[in-house]
């Protein structure tokens, strides 16, 4: 994707000729608030100045300054929504936006790997949606907000067509693809889950704790007051925020990738193309084992797209597995622990926890005694190996393993015997690397001259 400066509004030149098309109609209401919020921020600080020139206003110029402000915040979101339009062409969808700075952003079709649909609270009542792009190369997504829901979805569909190569002509035929439902959580099994939660517990005492010793110590409410706002966002985010969230969450299966729907208030349509699939996270929290639940995490390249399904029977979790990493099965691992004897005196007791698991397909660990995580990658999908060794480590004859992915993460084998993590070094290289020339394409959906 480029971006660069334009004076023009005309159609493309190059490649293709294409209708630009502006945003809905309400999309001025959105782009309103940028001004509204810098004025907000001068008001929080100029409070007390403003007060007294506000206080030496007649009511008449009052009514007459807040009437200008609201014309200055509506024309500013009517100019902001003239000025940007986007068009289709042949080869690369094409935004233009800015109203003092032009911008023009050339985002190429074959590099367009998912769409996301977005539909806030308010969106939602109006009819509206957004969509959110993932290219290739880019780690910020390029948005188009707001279209109306039937536009997204047709345009969602075009491009998604589009980028897997089917002509123009098709794409329009081609439509939404369908879609088969593999997974839906309902909503009692979410709260439950968060209520079996460890974490979220644990972090009770500090929310009420903290506040009161800030407190007691300084004598100064506004000091707890501002240690206990940040907590009680954390609380929320990790409890309330994240059920409602995670609402009604939905996994379906269709050409395009792995379908995501959910949330509450806000409601978002994500995509997960399992070619770009890095690695697979399992977390098994000490109270869900009970009940044979897991959680799905993925490592998505290009992507910020990190959750495959919130909780999940563990059955249902391997066939969700088993869809983005063809020939990762968890159940066929065989974990060899860390050795005893070096282990235990770089990582008393915790030592446990870590394993190590390679299989012909897959390259997986696991850590973690009251919360265990297993992380899962394809050989293919390896991009580097490294070993690394402090110096208690080499007192104690132990090493750490770590591969590196494409979506910049790395899934480490803690505390292997030394001898053991040199020849894994050098095998996992050759894997990595014979894997790759036989590892299927980054592509998720076929057609002609894809």
């Amino acid at each position: 994707m480029g971006a660069g400066t334009d004076t023009g509004t005309g159609t493309d030149t190059g490649t293709g000729t294409a209708a630009e098309r502006r945003l809905h109609v309400l999309t001025p209401l959105r782009r309103a608030w940028v001004p509204i919020a810098a004025t907000g921020g001068a008001v929080v600080q100029q409070g007390e100045r403003l007060s007294e020139w506000i206080g030496g206003l007649t009511p008449a110029l009052q009514l007459l300054s807040l009437a200008a402000l609201v014309l200055l915040f509506g024309l500013y979101g009517f100019l902001s929504w003239w000025s940007t339009r986007y068009a289709v062409t042949d080869t690369e969808l094409r935004i233009r936006s800015g109203l003092v700075f032009r911008r023009t952003a050339h985002i190429r079709l074959d590099r367009i790997q998912a769409i996301d649909v977005t539909r806030p609270l308010l969106a939602r009542i109006a009819g509206v949606a957004a969509l959110r792009l993932d290219v290739i190369g880019t780690e910020d997504k390029d948005e188009l907000a707001f279209l109306g829901e039937r536009e997204a979805a047709a345009l969602r569909a075009e491009l998604l067509a589009r980028a897997a190569g089917f002509s123009p002509e098709q794409a329009a035929a081609v439509g939404e693809a369908p879609q088969r439902e593999l997974l839906r959580v309902r909503p009692r099994d979410l709260a439950v889950s968060l209520a079996l939660t460890l974490s979220a517990w644990s972090a009770l005492p500090v929310v009420a704790a903290a506040p009161v010793v800030v407190w007691w110590l300084s004598d100064n409410p506004w000091a707890a007051l501002g240690i206990l706002l940040p907590l009680l966002g954390g609380a929320w985010a990790g409890t309330a925020g994240r059920f409602m969230e995670e609402y009604d969450w939905r996994v379906a299966e269709s050409p395009d990738g792995l379908r995501l729907d959910h949330g509450l208030l806000d409601r978002a349509h994500e995509t997960v193309p399992p070619g770009r699939v890095q690695s697979v996270r399992i977390v098994e929290p000490l109270l869900w084992r009970r009940r044979g639940w897991v959680r799905i995490e993925l490592s998505v390249a290009g992507s910020k797209n990190g959750v495959l399904a919130p909780v999940a029977p563990r059955a249902e979790a391997q066939a969700l597995i088993a869809r983005v990493l063809p020939g990762a099965d968890r159940a066929a691992l065989v974990f060899a622990p860390s050795p005893r004897r070096g282990a235990r005196w770089v990582v008393p007791l915790w030592w446990r926890g870590y394993g190590l698991a390679v299989s012909p397909e897959v390259f997986a660990t696991r850590r973690g005694l009251l919360c265990r995580r297993t992380e899962i990658v394809p050989h293919a999908k390896v991009q580097s190996v490294r070993l690394t060794r402090g110096p208690w480590q080499r007192a104690r004859g132990v090493a750490d393993v770590h591969v590196d992915t494409g979506a910049d993460a790395t899934v480490t084998a803690r505390l292997r015997a030394a001898d053991e993590a040199a020849a894994l070094l050098h095998a996992q290289a050759d894997r990595s690397r014979t894997s790759r020339a036989d590892a299927r394409p980054d592509r998720w959906m076929t057609g002609p001259g894809a």
